[in-house]
Formats: structure tokens, C-alpha cells, sequence
């Protein structure tokens, strides 16, 4: 339905993207500035960091596409439309996930691909087949992250019911943090989006296989083809705790 209303009027829907295109498009132009001034960050050429940011926004922007419109769920339960979905038949979290269902997204999901596709094509790297597999495994490992990220913000909103602005610390701070190499924080921070909000396995850690570089860490060589393994388990985990916070669920009282 959110579709079929986005495409009556075309060229708005048109403009729309190229301006979501444009706008988070900005990121990746912040660092073309810096490397304007630097030939590397913290160790990591332009085409490098380049991947790494494709890699990021391409896996957030399917996950955001699918699953972005789970930040307005604080609000649907303090107005008391949320209970109309619960009366529906259909999984509440696939009426979340389609809630205002925003087709500009693409923007986001276009621009990703296009700095990705030319970092592929700049990179210096040794290509084989398990090398080029991997991408695509990372970018459809990272969304299902990022999703799991979103499920999980949206079941705290079931306790908070006004947590929007801490969800999206967690899904477009990610996302930003990831554009960025390893070595440029602190080991804490990246011991935290390691082995407590396992990001780096959206970017980070296979794209060091990738990029002959260092893993973070110190981690060993085969955690680079684990993405898929950490996100079946942030999947499963964020259901849990989407579950558990439908349950407790009792409506706005008023």
C-alpha cells in the first residue's frame, strides 16, 4: 500500500531519492575532505576506507529499508495505535517493518553501492573466489545485523515507549562509526562493538581478510568468515527480546 502510494506521484518519488542519495551521500564527501588534506588515515588508503564505507551503508541501508520504520514504535504505543496491530493477522513485526514503508531509502542502498563498486575496482588486493564471495556474504550479513540492531531497539521502546534517539545511537552511529578504520579508536570501543555489539563483523573483521590488513584485536583468521554465524545469533537474540517485550505489553492504559 505505502508503495503503490509513493509511485502515484513519480517525480516527487523521484526527486526524493536522488535527495536521499545526495544527502547521505555527505558522509563519504566529509571524507574525501579529509583525504583531500592526507594520504592516509590512520594507515588505511582512500579506496580502503572507501570499501569499508561501502561495505557499512550498503548492509544499513537494506536493514533501514526493511526495518527503519521500527523507531516510530515508541510512538504508536503511546497514541494506542499499536493495538491495532496486535488485532490483525498477520506478525506485528513484519506491520512494523511496513509501517510507512519509505521507498526513498534506495537513496541510501544506491549510494552505498556506487562508493562500494568503486572501491572494488580501486582497491589493491590479490583477488580469488573465496575473497569475492565474501563481499556479498559481509553486505547480506551486516544488514541481518543491523537488523537485529533495529529489532532490539524497537523491544526496548516497549519499556521506555521514547527510546527513538537511543535506537538510532546504536543504527546510524554504527553505521557511521563502521565508515571508519579500527585503529583510528580506542581498543575499549572496539573491544565493546566486538564482543558485546559484535558491528565489526559487518565491516571491520572481514574486510581485513579482504585487504591483507590486521585483524582487530588480534582476532584469528577465521573469525573473518564468521559474519553469518554473528548474525544468525544477533537474529535470534533480538527476537528473544522482541518476544519478550510484545509479552509484556499492556497497552496505554488510557
Amino acid at each position: 500500500m505505502w508503495i503503490r502510494s509513493t509511485m502515484t506521484y513519480r517525480t516527487s518519488f523521484a526527486l526524493t531519492v536522488v535527495g536521499n542519495l545526495l544527502l547521505t551521500g555527505m558522509d563519504f564527501v566529509a571524507i574525501l575532505l579529509m583525504f583531500s588534506r592526507v594520504d592516509s588515515l590512520a594507515g588505511w588508503t582512500l579506496p580502503e576506507v572507501a570499501f569499508l564505507y561501502g561495505l557499512s551503508v550498503t548492509a544499513f541501508g537494506i536493514a533501514d529499508l526493511l526495518l527503519g520504520s521500527a523507531e516510530a514504535l515508541g510512538a504508536r504505543m503511546r497514541d494506542g495505535s499499536f493495538d491495532t496491530l496486535l488485532v490483525r493477522p498477520v506478525p506485528v513485526l513484519a506491520q512494523v517493518g511496513a509501517d510507512r514503508f519509505a521507498l526513498r531509502r534506495l537513496g541510501r542502498i544506491t549510494q552505498g553501492v556506487l562508493v562500494l563498486g568503486w572501491a572494488l575496482a580501486s582497491v589493491d588486493v590479490a583477488w580469488s573466489v573465496g575473497k569475492v564471495l565474501l563481499v556479498p556474504v559481509t553486505v547480506v550479513s551486516g544488514a541481518a545485523v543491523f537488523g537485529a540492531v533495529f529489532v532490539a531497539g524497537a523491544a526496548f521502546q516497549f519499556v521506555a515507549q521514547d527510546a527513538a534517539e537511543v535506537q538510532n545511537a546504536f543504527t546510524y552511529g554504527g553505521t557511521t562509526l563502521l565508515q571508519y578504520p579500527p585503529t583510528v579508536f580506542g581498543r575499549d570501543l572496539v573491544r565493546g562493538v566486538t564482543f558485546v555489539l559484535p558491528l565489526a563483523f559487518v565491516n571491520w573483521v572481514p574486510a581485513a581478510h579482504v585487504l591483507g590488513r590486521p585483524y582487530p584485536l588480534g582476532l584469528p583468521g577465521w573469525t573473518a568468515f564468521a559474519s553469518p554465524l554473528v548474525a544468525v545469533v544477533c537474529c535470534a537474540a533480538a527476537g528473544l527480546v522482541w518476544r519478550a517485550g510484545l509479552r509484556s505489553y499492556r497497552s496505554t492504559g488510557s
